[in-house]
């Protein structure tokens, strides 16, 4: 697998460059956060990521660790490919993206081009866990390590016991707020603890 590659950059497109590695000018498809990095005519290390298929031998590049890493992470969700993943990259920064599966805001992802609310939802799903960038230790970011484990599976059984996504997510983040220890709990009984106290909201709302 080629990693990374260093060499003059000979072109750059709307979503791919061409950069010269010792008389060889490799074609690599990029994020625009990535190509705006870069000028033609000088020297850059680009860290890629090579698909391999069937029938072509592709090479996606970055200009950080992060943005790879969410750009493979990205891959591995159901429906999810190459084109999709570079235009997530394309709307968000990865430090968004990562803040955006620990919140389980999967509204961030329905705006862009190509997904639609149950892809965005699922992507939130399936990271879950999964995206803890490295350097992720700035107080305004929300790394995903203390994102309460059992959140997304509760959220993702409420709404398919009947409730809107708000309502839910209401109801979840308010039960963790008042429960401190809600973190240890398993999946099952949270999702109990929770839909008793939406049972007793209403039942006080028909009072």
């Amino acid at each position: 697998m080629i990693s990374s590659l260093t060499g003059i950059v000979s072109h750059i497109g709307l979503n791919h460059l061409i950069i010269d590695v010792h008389g060889i000018g490799l074609q690599v498809n990029a994020p625009a956060c990535t190509l705006a990095t870069l000028r033609t005519g000088e020297s850059t290390t680009i860290l890629t990521t090579m698909i391999v298929r069937e029938d072509s031998m592709t090479l996606y590049g970055f200009s950080e660790p992060a943005e790879r890493e969410v750009f493979d992470l990205l891959l591995s969700v159901s429906g999810i490919g190459p084109r999709i993943a570079l235009a997530v990259l394309g709307v968000h920064t990865a430090r968004d993206i990562e803040k955006a599966v620990a919140t389980g805001d999967d509204k961030a992802f329905s705006k862009v081009p190509g997904i639609g609310p149950k892809g965005a939802r699922r992507i939130v799903l399936e990271l879950a866990g999964k995206l803890i960038l490295a350097d992720s230790s700035t107080s305004d970011e929300l790394p995903l390590s203390n994102e309460v484990p059992w959140k997304p599976q509760v959220l993702d059984a409420l709404m398919g016991l009947g409730w809107n996504e708000k309502d839910a997510a209401a109801a979840v983040n308010s039960y963790i707020e008042s429960q401190p220890q809600s973190e240890t709990l398993g999946v099952a009984q949270a999702l109990k603890s929770v839909l008793a106290t939406l049972g007793s909201q209403n039942s006080n709302t028909r009072h």
